[in-house]
Formats: structure tokens, C-alpha cells, sequence
């Protein structure tokens, strides 16, 4: 037996791409589409979506402030942002701007599909539960819970780096190990860096801790 469809707001006003992606994404989803960005603000402001699908250049307001808008708004769900535009500049400002995931265009719809359904896997229930403070962490889903601001996706790394510090609260961690352990694929130090710095954006200042010439360990949300 399947559980209820999830909704699902599509911003995006490309005359042939946009019509396009809805008829994708209505076999799995109930789609609500948005042409305008401040149209697309209202409806996400108003409605209960799951999740959000919008594109970076809209008319009126473009993605970015979008997505501001809604979280200053306290809209949690999921915001997976569309664009032309893949420098790594762009991607930092897409996702610092509260989006929890970035794809560039032009992409396959299998993938659009599959992030989709990695952002929104916690609605089809959670394995194990780790405690992050008063928060609560599913590494499963890469979805941090909590009582009071509700719920946050993360990325695979982002997920992968709490997880590590989640498992073991009491220890600090030194960005070598991290790296190590984390980032497996030659990245730098400062990667590690870059990543608290998104869980921080994301949730709270205190969720990571710098312990001074030590490296990281987990915070108390």
C-alpha cells in the first residue's frame, strides 16, 4: 500500500522547459506551478508543500530571494534550486541562501527525480535517531529535526560529517581525520572548513564546535 503523494511547488517560467518538468514530475508528485518568483513566494509562503523545485532566474524576484524569503518565513521544506548558472560561486550562493540542493541545467529527469526523492526520503520513515542537543538527527535521511524550528536537510557530506561527530559527542575530531574519513577524494583541509560552515548556515552557530588548535567536535544546538 502507498502512502499519500507528496506536493510539490514548481517555480519556473521556461514556456517549453517548464510545462515539461511538470508533466515529469506530476507522475509522483502533486505539482503546483509557478511561473513568477513573487508568485512562486506567495504560494510557498501559503501552501503546505513537501518539497520545492525552483529556478535561480525568475521574473519579479529570483530564486535567491525566494528562497530567503521563505526561510525568513520559517518554511522548512526541501528547496532543490534549477540553473544555467554552475560556477562553484553560484552554487555556494544557492545553497547558503537556504536551498538544500543545487542542480545545474541541462539535466537528465532521472536525476532530477533521484535528489528528489533523497530530500524527501524522510517522509517515508526513519532508521536510526542520533542526538545533536535538543535536535535530532536521522543519518539515513540526512534530515535534522527540531522541536521548535522544524526540520533540515542536508547534503551527503554535510550528513556524512554530523554523522561522525554525532556518533562520538564527547571527542573532538582534528580537520586530518575529518578529511580523512569524510572527504576521501583529495580534497584540501579547508573543505572540512567550508563544511562546518554550511551545517552552521543551515542550523545553528553552536552545532560544531572549533576547539582551538584541536579541530571539531559536536556542539549542543
Amino acid at each position: 500500500m502507498t502512502g499519500p503523494r507528496l506536493r510539490l511547488l514548481l517555480v519556473e517560467d521556461d514556456p517549453a522547459l517548464g510545462p515539461l518538468i511538470e508533466e515529469v514530475l506530476a507522475e509522483v508528485y502533486d505539482v503546483v506551478r509557478k511561473i513568477d518568483g513573487r508568485d512562486g513566494l506567495i504560494a510557498g509562503l501559503d501552501g503546505d508543500f513537501d518539497v520545492i523545485v525552483l529556478d535561480r532566474r525568475l521574473p519579479s524576484l529570483d530564486g535567491i530571494g525566494v528562497v530567503e524569503a521563505l526561510r525568513r518565513g520559517r518554511v522548512t521544506a526541501p528547496v532543490l534550486m534549477l540553473t544555467a548558472l554552475g560556477t562553484v560561486v553560484d552554487r555556494v550562493e544557492g545553497l547558503d541562501s537556504g536551498a538544500d540542493d543545487y542542480l545545474v541545467k541541462p539535466f537528465e529527469f532521472d536525476e532530477l527525480l533521484a535528489r528528489l526523492r533523497a530530500l524527501t526520503r524522510s517522509f517515508t520513515g526513519a532508521g536510526a535517531l542520533l542526538d545533536v542537543g535538543t535536535w535530532s538527527f536521522s543519518p539515513d535521511d540526512r534530515v535534522l529535526s527540531s522541536p521548535y524550528d522544524g526540520r533540515v536537510v542536508l547534503t551527503e557530506r554535510e550528513a556524512a560529517l554530523l554523522g561522525v561527530l554525532a556518533a562520538e559527542p564527547n571527542r573532538t575530531f582534528s580537520r586530518e581525520h575529518l578529511l580523512r574519513v569524510v572527504f576521501p577524494d583529495g580534497d584540501q583541509l579547508g573543505t572540512v572548513d567550508t563544511y562546518v560552515h554550511y551545517l552552521r548556515k543551515k542550523t545553528e552557530k553552536d552545532v560544531v564546535l572549533t576547539v582551538r588548535n584541536q579541530g571539531y567536535r559536536l556542539g549542543t544546538l
